[in-house]
Protein backbone atom coordinates (compact mmCIF):
# COMPACT_ATOMS: atom_id res chain seq x y z
CA UNK A 1 0.00 0.00 0.00
CA UNK A 2 1.36 3.20 -0.88
CA UNK A 3 3.24 4.77 2.17
CA UNK A 4 1.65 8.76 1.11
CA UNK A 5 -1.85 7.02 1.63
CA UNK A 6 -1.42 4.97 4.45
CA UNK A 7 0.04 8.38 5.91
CA UNK A 8 -3.09 10.32 5.21
CA UNK A 9 -5.21 7.50 6.50
CA UNK A 10 -3.38 7.57 9.72
CA UNK A 11 -3.88 11.45 9.66
CA UNK A 12 -7.86 11.04 9.02
CA UNK A 13 -8.20 8.32 11.85
CA UNK A 14 -6.61 10.27 14.43
CA UNK A 15 -8.89 13.64 13.06
CA UNK A 16 -11.68 11.45 13.63
CA UNK A 17 -10.72 9.83 16.96
CA UNK A 18 -9.72 13.49 18.02
CA UNK A 19 -13.12 14.75 16.96
CA UNK A 20 -15.42 11.84 19.10
CA UNK A 21 -12.55 13.13 22.11
CA UNK A 22 -13.82 16.22 21.48
CA UNK A 23 -17.46 15.95 21.30
CA UNK A 24 -17.47 14.18 24.62
CA UNK A 25 -15.70 16.48 25.81
CA UNK A 26 -17.85 19.60 24.62
CA UNK A 27 -20.53 17.63 27.02
CA UNK A 28 -19.38 16.01 29.84
CA UNK A 29 -17.53 17.71 32.34
CA UNK A 30 -15.36 14.25 33.87
CA UNK A 31 -14.27 13.25 30.46
CA UNK A 32 -13.37 16.89 29.82
CA UNK A 33 -11.06 16.64 32.79
CA UNK A 34 -9.86 13.29 31.28
CA UNK A 35 -9.01 15.28 27.81
CA UNK A 36 -7.50 18.31 29.05
CA UNK A 37 -4.85 16.83 30.91
CA UNK A 38 -3.82 14.67 27.60
CA UNK A 39 -0.55 16.50 25.77
CA UNK A 40 -1.90 16.73 22.15
CA UNK A 41 0.90 14.57 20.66
CA UNK A 42 -0.88 12.00 22.92
CA UNK A 43 -3.44 11.33 20.75
CA UNK A 44 -1.49 8.90 17.96
CA UNK A 45 0.11 7.54 21.66
CA UNK A 46 -3.18 6.85 23.34
CA UNK A 47 -4.29 4.57 19.81
CA UNK A 48 -1.84 1.90 21.51
CA UNK A 49 -3.15 2.15 25.16
CA UNK A 50 -6.40 0.81 26.79
CA UNK A 51 -8.83 3.26 26.90
CA UNK A 52 -9.73 4.74 30.71
CA UNK A 53 -12.36 3.56 32.20
CA UNK A 54 -13.96 7.37 33.02
CA UNK A 55 -13.86 7.61 29.06
CA UNK A 56 -15.89 4.18 28.16
CA UNK A 57 -18.39 5.36 30.79
CA UNK A 58 -18.27 8.78 28.87
CA UNK A 59 -18.48 7.05 25.48
CA UNK A 60 -21.88 6.13 24.02
CA UNK A 61 -21.61 2.41 22.67
CA UNK A 62 -21.50 3.34 18.76
CA UNK A 63 -18.60 5.91 19.97
CA UNK A 64 -16.86 3.09 22.05
CA UNK A 65 -17.23 1.06 18.69
CA UNK A 66 -15.74 3.15 16.68
CA UNK A 67 -12.72 4.50 19.15
CA UNK A 68 -11.93 0.92 19.31
CA UNK A 69 -12.37 -0.09 15.32
CA UNK A 70 -9.88 3.38 15.04
CA UNK A 71 -7.37 2.11 17.59
CA UNK A 72 -7.24 -1.14 15.70
CA UNK A 73 -6.77 0.59 12.56
CA UNK A 74 -4.13 2.51 13.92
CA UNK A 75 -2.08 -0.78 15.44
CA UNK A 76 -2.80 -2.24 11.40
CA UNK A 77 -0.73 0.99 10.02
CA UNK A 78 2.17 0.12 12.83
CA UNK A 79 2.20 -3.20 11.90
CA UNK A 80 2.01 -2.81 8.75
CA UNK A 81 -1.13 -4.35 7.97
CA UNK A 82 -3.05 -1.81 7.50
CA UNK A 83 -5.51 -1.67 4.18
CA UNK A 84 -5.02 -5.62 4.09
CA UNK A 85 -9.11 -7.99 4.85
CA UNK A 86 -8.63 -9.72 7.81
CA UNK A 87 -10.61 -12.52 6.80
CA UNK A 88 -9.39 -13.19 3.17
CA UNK A 89 -6.33 -11.31 3.10
CA UNK A 90 -6.81 -9.09 0.09
CA UNK A 91 -6.28 -5.65 -0.38
CA UNK A 92 -9.23 -3.58 0.47
CA UNK A 93 -9.94 -0.79 -1.99
CA UNK A 94 -8.76 2.73 -1.53
CA UNK A 95 -12.12 3.99 -2.34
CA UNK A 96 -13.32 1.92 0.47
CA UNK A 97 -11.11 2.90 3.11
CA UNK A 98 -11.35 6.55 2.10
CA UNK A 99 -15.12 6.39 3.18
CA UNK A 100 -14.56 3.83 6.28
CA UNK A 101 -10.73 4.59 6.99
CA UNK A 102 -11.43 1.79 9.89
CA UNK A 103 -12.44 -1.39 7.61
CA UNK A 104 -11.30 -4.69 8.53
CA UNK A 105 -12.79 -6.59 5.45
CA UNK A 106 -13.18 -5.97 1.38
CA UNK A 107 -16.33 -5.16 -0.04
CA UNK A 108 -16.28 -9.13 -0.71
CA UNK A 109 -16.08 -10.58 2.79
CA UNK A 110 -18.10 -7.89 4.12
CA UNK A 111 -21.54 -8.61 1.85
CA UNK A 112 -20.78 -12.10 3.21
CA UNK A 113 -20.69 -10.84 6.60
CA UNK A 114 -23.95 -8.97 6.37
CA UNK A 115 -25.90 -12.05 4.36
CA UNK A 116 -24.87 -14.28 7.44
CA UNK A 117 -25.88 -11.85 10.23
CA UNK A 118 -29.39 -11.24 8.10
Amino acid sequence: MDKDFVEKMRESLIAQKKEILDTLAATNADFRAIVEEMDPKDFADVASDDIDRKMIEALGSQDIKRVRAIDAALSRIQQGRYGLCMKCGKKIPQDRLIAIPYAVLCIECQKGEERRNR
